[in-house]
Formats: structure tokens, sequence, C-alpha cells
């Protein structure tokens, strides 16, 4: 049956709406986009050819951080701190579509195929970043107080909603999954913990105390083959090699409080951003000795290569810029202003980094 005009124009809105059609600008901008999350508000977007910001977009929410993007690039998901819920923002047209309510505290985000991971944490403090000139109370700082463990929100983005929830440890902070995709791997801040656990049902398959070797895991990210695990210790400087039954092989010392961490496309290289020694670490990823120290600014929490995997492109907060850095030469090449507190930073086409992977 034919529908009248205007209920055309409302199905094709409403199919907007929950994800089934879009025509995404990012499939066709040439060398792709990178987005920028705010913590003062806001997406910025990075054209990947120039290195030149295009526009911000109001994800209609206070203090994104954690964000990711569909793997067919229509939709761009925020985690919005202050707010206690995300954003889901259609490309095409920069405008949010739907939010989500998560609960106390969203911050890391991760999407695979029309599902989105989201951490959040019910008895965090919560409260927005410090404004510039404050009392030097540094962010990664606060919340660590809260004994309730935290949870993983899984959204269906075709529907728009929660489905289920996954309870991990307190403050978790990193998400990855398992070459096979059967289990989640999350980081947990307040009891020094890395958990397994299956992605069907959420139960606890695995834990692993970092203590010994360091405080309050951070980062995770898996090697590309699947073989090695990676989580960032901030408190220890080190960062904890885990092999793929999740069974600590090696600590490694790097700068202080490492945080965002990937390998490269290859698997060769392994790069962890050392916060608060002002650099991005690059390590052999076979042998872990260290390549070189790229000078960044400061707090730089998290980084993704372009989609070419020439470039590195890195979010540094408190010196309201996003780094390029050549990737073979490892050298800083421009510097692209954003004076709203960067945070996180993808791409699309998707790109491996500390917050996503193709």
């Amino acid at each position: 049956m034919r529908l009248p005009c205007n209920n055309r124009r409302l199905h094709s809105a409403l199919l907007l709406a929950f994800g089934l059609v879009s025509a995404s600008i990012t499939q066709a901008a040439g060398q792709g986009v990178a987005y920028v999350s705010n913590q003062g508000g806001g997406v910025t977007v990075i054209d990947l050819a120039t290195m030149k910001t295009t526009g911000t977009i109001d994800v209609g929410a206070k203090g994104p951080r954690g964000l990711g993007v569909t793997a067919d690039g229509k939709f761009l998901i925020t985690a919005n701190r202050d707010d206690g819920n995300i954003s889901v923002i259609d490309t095409a047209t920069a405008k949010v579509v739907k939010q989500i309510p998560i609960g106390k505290n969203p911050e890391f985000v991760r999407v695979v195929g029309d599902k989105a991971y989201i951490s959040y944490e019910p008895s965090s403090k919560g409260g927005p970043p410090p404004k510039p000139g404050a009392a030097p109370v540094e962010e990664e700082d606060d919340d660590d107080e809260g004994a309730e463990p935290a949870r993983i929100s899984v959204v269906d983005l075709k529907l728009g909603k929660v489905i289920r929830e996954i309870v991990s440890g307190p403050e978790t902070e990193g998400i990855e999954f398992s070459k096979d995709g059967k289990k989640l791997i999350v980081t947990n801040e307040a009891d020094n913990t890395v958990t397994v656990h299956d992605l069907k049902s959420g139960k606890l398959l695995k834990t692993i105390d970092t203590h010994k070797y360091g405080d309050r895991p951070r980062g995770i990210k898996i090697s590309p083959d699947g073989n090695t695990y990676i989580a960032t210790l901030e408190y220890g400087n080190k960062f904890l090699v885990l092999d793929g039954k999740f069974s600590p092989v090696k600590a490694v010392d790097t700068g202080e409080s490492p945080y965002g961490v990937s390998f490269d496309r290859s698997g060769k290289r392994l790069f962890v951003a050392a916060s608060k020694a002002n650099v991005l670490q690059v390590f052999d990823a076979r042998s872990y000795k260290k390549i070189k120290d790229i000078p960044t600014g400061k707090r730089c929490w998290h980084f993704t290569f372009t989609p070419d995997d020439k470039q590195i492109l890195m979010a540094c907060g408190k010196s309201d810029e996003v780094l390029v850095i050549d990737a073979d030469k490892l050298e800083v090449t421009s510097r692209v202003g954003d004076k709203s507190t960067p945070w996180g930073v993808v791409t699309y086409p998707k790109a491996i980094g500390s917050l996503d992977k193709p």
C-alpha cells in the first residue's frame, strides 16, 4: 500500500530516529573526520584531510566524555557525565535524535554492531570538571570513594533503550572485548582489578588483582592478533601484560600516570599516554622495550590513529588542544586548538586507538 505523502515523511523520520536510514556526510568526507569530545561542551569535528576544525556538535547535554561511532558512520554516541545519559547523534545533520538515560557518571563508550556499551558509577560523586584557574584538584582523582560496583549498560541502538546491565567492579574505566567476541574485559579503578565477564550473561569469569603490580588500572586494549591484553596502571606507573587466558605475564615501567593505550594496526608497536609525564610513549610490542617518548601537551588521556594509519590524533584536556603526530617519524607535526577541555577522540572511518578499533 502506498502511504500518503505526509505519512511517508513521518515514516522516514521514524526510520531515521531508530537508526535504520541515514546518509552520513562522513562517508563522503575524503580522508574522513575525527570527533573530539569536550568536557566543556559539545563535540569538535576535524577534517582529516586538512586537520582543521569544521564545526562543533551540540550533544544536548553537559560534560561529554566517552564517545563512539557506528560502523557505518551514521551515528555518534556520547556519554554525558553531568546529565547521566548518552546522546545519539545523526552525523549527517549533526542533530541529536535521541537521549537515553544511563545512570550516574557515564564515562566509557564502546560501540559494537547495533549495541553500545557504557560504563557508569552509581556511587560516584560526579560533578563538572574544575574551571580553568580553579583549585588544584585533579579530575582523575575524583569519585574514588564509591564502594558500590559500577555497571556496564548495554544499549540497543535500534530500539533506543538499555536492554540489560553487567555488574562490574567499583569505578569501571576501560572496556574491551575478547577476540571471539564472547567476553567483556574491564578495568576497575577503586579495587585495583581487571575483571572478565561473559558478554551474553554478564557472569564474572575471572578477577585479576593488579595491586602487586600497580594500583588504579585504567586503559585496557587487546592486541590485533588477540593473544595479549595490556592494562595501564595509573598509580603504578606501569602497564600490565596479560596473556590470552588473562594471566599476568609481566609489568613494564612507564612515565607517570599512564592511561590511554593502543597497539598500532600491525601489532608491532604499543602506544601509551603517560598523562602526567606529558608524553606519548612508544614501545616495541614484542620485547616491550621503549622506542621513544613523544612530548605532548597536558593531561593527554586518549588518542587515535587516522584511518590510513599515517597520523595520530591526541586529545590534551589541560592544554586545550588536539595534537597531530606523524606515526612513522613519531613527531608532533601540528596542533589543533580546542578550548573546551578535550577528553577523547575517535574517527570515521573507524581506526585503531585508545577508545575504538575498526
